[in-house]
């Protein structure tokens, strides 16, 4: 307004000056006006600078909180807060009524604070109210004040429950974000007082108590209240954090530099962290630390990390959190990383500890500790030899020692009743040798944990077979039994033709060291057509001796086996070697322990033993050739904690999961050489997927349906495209793998076998061709029991047994749930043994296409299964493609899960 008056008096004063009034005075007049302008510009700017700082005072007036805490004044929350009152109504305030009620709580506000008063939350409420009224706002206002009744509740409850715990002040807070998490009318306050005073003995402790109040939060863990169990975890959170800030004030700790520095010392991690790490990398990288996370956890995930997982002193005590745990491993995985190592590090952590990749089991175990043994499975070859034999038992016992699991095959050891050096009927067969790997199974147990777990491999035309199916039954020789072991049986195609095709038709069992004695050549070591070729000349040779029986009376031994003890396991070795994309180095005859691995196998043989001095000293030196000694690194991508229609974050994940994987190999301490020159020429990683029911419920896909298969196909599809181009990524930037010239990658052939035909996959085949591939072996599905617990997600591949159940522990009953039970996933969470079969096997099939190595797939059938219908079901698997099968689940039966390949 001046400001136009001031332009108006000026052009009236220069319009005199044109037009030739008197310019002397004029000129005069402007100057005083200009002296007057500025003196009452002063005063406007002083008006407006007063009326500013007296808004900005009522703008940060100092109220009190309802526990006397001093606060800033902020409109804005009752702005959100009357706002909200509007939305809970579906109605939208008129224009400028939001503006209207803030503004007379404000002006309400400033009046008290002029005459003195202080002024409460409450009373600011009440003003909310008195202006919504007085707008005519009828319908939120009635929402406002059921809110503020609702409220008033929540914190009623919320202070009687903390009244127990006056020792424990932080649990008002976690009460408080507990009820703003879970306001579901199942998740009330009220339900976990009731259920702990229940619990609660007069004149307890603080620890105690609060394991009462855990305790109360688990068992209301139902079907139609499942996420009592994130409530439970939080409580059960805060008792360790609790002991863990005990703990870390009595030895002076302050830091994650001196918590790592301090656990080197005690020899609780391993020297090379800190030999990698300075202190301000490790302090810069404590801040990617977010505690947050910790509430991801189910209360039986976070029991299992908390128990297992975590580092803890001689004396049992917890020495590390969770997040420090998995940021431990994140160092650990990104520590020989020459670009970019602080992205690596963020990159490994963010993807354990949102917990959508889970690591196996050995590497969340071993991972920053001195003895970083991070493998989960091995395979050897048992050669037809007793130092051979002695030897693998040897590697067997030193791989249980650090944490791993064993697949031995078996197949080259003679039968029983065979020559030993001419002398006829000397051998004793493969099952006495077994036993001895059982008994060692028994005696070297991984790390104190649980015995040593062995799968042992044997061809379905071995001379021993009948007795080694017979291996875990219950009934027969005892001195034939071997209870701790897994027996599995390895097919060739024919085998399942005949028992599609020709049931009653005979089969011949033979011994592999006749054939070779008499052939020249050993039948286990060819597969397909030319396997097929030699097994017909092998029987129509009149010097091998041969076991005949029907394949019905076989195939009857093999599912009476499969129906009493889950096992054998199935290995389909032409199917595998069809698909094996290193066939130009060798052969593949067997799985591990979880039927995922399919790796180039050979044995270890002996080249010499010879006497030597050194340093004045007699020695013997044995000298041996490696051979093939497989061992695989496991991951797994949480397929129910992802987004997987979103292409993008299924690349990245994977791309920071390859890189972990292919940098254990370089970091692993191996428990025997052999596997060490095994893994660095072929450079195999086992990448898989835990949470695949989970996966399917959230994203509306019924099990039994053709829809299950599509998604399945795409899913799958799009994490092995990754993968390669991962591994090409890696491969560009670190180098090829050994063996990569004349792969199937080199030639093409993998993608050509696998119909792999569209643009973008013709492009990658190119690529892969040009930069080659970082890694010889790229996925391995594997059964994750422990580590799909910890990622709150289904098991591996598997279909849940129960949306709900009870499961038993040392200090009772806990309940587990289906994640993310709902009423939209509640009829997708079909029990696995009401799903009919065929649909399991047909989605193994399509995803088999997208696995150059196998599947830990499970089979569930029921007491009203028969035989016959059992048996189609390993002929459609194996029609499907389906290289492997793991455990056959009969209701029933209980069988054990393997922790080493858990990931």
């Amino acid at each position: 307004m001046a400001g136009h008056l001031f332009c108006g008096f000026m052009e009236n004063i220069w319009r005199n000056i044109f037009e030739g009034g008197d310019r002397i005075f004029c000129i005069l007049v402007i100057e005083r006006f200009y002296i007057l302008w500025y003196h009452f510009m002063v005063i406007i700017t002083n008006i407006n600078i007063a009326i500013n700082m007296d808004r900005e005072a009522g703008r940060r007036m100092e109220i009190r909180k309802r526990n006397g805490q001093p606060e800033i004044y902020d409109g804005r929350k009752i702005k959100e807060a009357v706002r909200r009152a509007f939305d809970s109504v579906n109605q939208f305030p008129a224009e400028g009524v939001l503006e209207q009620i803030t503004g007379s709580v404000e002006a309400h506000v400033r009046e008290l604070e002029a005459q003195g008063e202080t002024v409460m939350v409450e009373q600011i409420q009440d003003m909310a109210e008195r202006a919504m009224m007085e707008a005519g706002c009828y319908d939120a206002l009635k929402s406002f004040i059921l809110y503020r009744n609702e409220r008033s509740r929540e914190r009623k409850v919320r202070r009687e429950l903390a009244g127990y715990f006056e020792d424990v002040p932080e649990l008002l807070g976690v009460l408080k974000e507990i009820q703003k998490d879970y306001r579901e009318e199942a998740y009330r306050l009220e339900q976990l007082l009731m259920k702990f005073q229940s619990f609660y003995k007069e004149g307890a402790g603080a620890e105690e108590a609060l394991g009462s109040l855990i305790q109360a939060a688990v068992e209301l863990t139902t079907m139609e209240a499942p996420n009592w169990e994130f409530v439970a975890s939080r409580l059960l959170m805060l008792r360790f954090e609790r002991a863990m800030a005990v703990e870390m004030a009595q030895l002076e700790i302050g830091d994650f530099y001196e918590k790592v520095k301090y656990l080197t010392g005690e020899g609780l991690y391993g020297g090379y962290i800190l030999e990698h790490y300075g202190r301000e990398e490790i302090l810069r990288y404590a801040e990617f630390m977010k505690a947050e996370r910790n509430q991801l956890f189910t209360y039986s995930g976070l029991d299992l990390l908390l128990s297992r997982y975590v580092i803890r002193s001689r004396k049992n005590v917890a020495l590390e959190t969770p997040q420090e745990m998995f940021l431990g491993i994140a160092m650990h995985l990104a520590m020989e990383e020459k670009n970019d190592r602080d992205g690596w590090v963020k990159r490994f952590y963010d993807m354990l500890s949102t917990l959508k990749v889970t690591m196996a089991t050995p590497t969340l175990s071993n991972a920053r500790k001195p003895y970083h043994q991070l493998s989960s499975c091995f395979i050897d070859t048992v050669p037809d030899s007793l130092d051979g034999i002695y030897r693998s038992i040897d590697s067997f016992a030193k791989v249980s020692k650090f944490g791993g699991g064993m697949g031995l095959y078996f197949g080259k050891v003679r039968a029983a009743g065979s020559a030993i050096r001419g002398f006829k009927g000397a051998a004793g067969g493969v099952i006495r040798w077994i036993k001895l790997a059982n008994d060692t199974a028994v005696a070297v147990d991984q790390l104190g944990v649980r015995q040593g777990a062995v799968a042992v491999y044997l061809d379905a035309w071995h001379r021993d077979l009948p007795e080694f199916l017979a291996l875990r039954t219950n009934n027969g020789d005892d001195r034939m039994k071997a209870h701790d072991v897994f027996p599995a049986v390895c097919y060739p195609d024919l085998f399942w033709r005949m028992a599609k095709e020709n049931l009653e038709g005979d089969w011949y069992l033979m011994c592999p060291h006749e054939i070779l004695t008499v052939k020249g050549y050993a039948l286990e070591d060819c597969y397909g057509k030319e396997w097929e070729k030699k097994y017909w000349e092998c029987v129509e040779d009149f010097r091998i001796h041969k076991r005949v029986i029907p394949v019905k009376e076989l195939v009857r031994l093999i599912l009476k086996s499969a129906v009493e003890t889950g096992t054998p396991f199935t290995f389909n070795r032409d199917l595998v070697n069809e698909m094996n994309p290193n066939g130009h180095k060798g052969m593949i005859y067997c799985s591990n322990l979880c039927t995922e691995i399919a790796q180039n196998m050979s044995a270890v043989e002996s080249v010499e033993q010879r006497i030597e001095t050194v340093n004045g000293e007699t020695v013997v030196v044995t000298v041996t050739k490696p051979g093939d000694f497989v061992v695989c690194n496991l991951a797994s991508l949480s397929l129910g904690k992802i987004d997987v229609t979103d292409e993008r974050e299924i690349r990245e994940l994977t791309r920071s999961a390859m890189r972990a994987l292919d940098n254990v190999i370089d970091l692993n301490f191996f428990p025997v050489p052999y596997a060490k020159i095994n893994n660095l020429r072929y450079r195999p990683v086992g990448l898989g997927v835990s949470g695949y029911h989970h996966m399917l419920a959230k994203n509306g896909v019924a099990w039994e349906s053709e829809e299950h298969l599509e998604f399945a196909d795409k899913v799958f599809e799009w994490i092995n495209y990754a993968a390669i181009e991962a591994s090409c990524e890696n491969a560009g930037e670190k180098g090829k793998y050994e063996y990569f010239e004349g792969s199937d990658w080199e030639t093409g052939e993998y993608f050509e076998k696998r119909g792999y035909v569209s643009a973008e996959w013709v492009e990658l085949k190119k690529r892969v061709a040009r930069e080659g591939m970082r890694n010889g072996y790229l996925m391995a599905v594997a059964p994750t029991s422990s580590t799909s617990m910890i990622a709150g997600t289904t098991a591996g591949l598997d279909p849940i047994m129960n949306r709900y159940f009870l499961e038993e522990k040392k200090n009772g009953l806990m309940p587990r749930v289906a994640p993310d039970l709902n009423p939209g996933t509640f009829w997708r969470y079909k029990n696995a043994h009401l799903i009919e079969q065929m649909w399991s096997v047909r989605a193994g099939g399509v995803r088999q296409r997208h696995v150059d190595q196998a599947q830990s797939m499970n089979l569930y059938i029921t007491n009203e299964y028969t035989l016959r219908q059992v048996l189609n079901l390993y002929v459609m698997a194996w029609e499907c493609g389906v290289k492997t099968i793991y455990y056959v689940r009969s209701k029933s039966l209980e069988v054990e899960e393997c922790e080493s390949c858990s990931s």
